[in-house]
């Protein structure tokens, strides 16, 4: 069994949620996205970051009901 990690590197931020590159650097630069650097080069995002961070996106709304009832 796999232990879940403290915090995910850019690459694994995106799969684990789902979102691309250009998108995450675009929240970090807005301050949206928290990170932490390890070394020059390496960026790292912690967990409960990641979680605030997607916390506080914008919900959905639900999809409007078709006429009729037809699915």
């Amino acid at each position: 069994m796999e232990a879940s990690p403290n915090a995910f590197t850019i690459k694994r931020l995106c799969a684990a949620y789902g979102v691309g590159r250009t998108f995450v650097f675009a929240e970090i630069k807005a301050g949206r996205l928290e990170t932490r650097k390890a070394g020059a080069r390496k960026t790292l995002i912690r967990k409960v970051d990641a979680d605030r961070w997607l916390d506080s996106l914008p919900k959905g709304k639900p999809a409007p009901a078709l006429a009729g009832g037809e699915a």
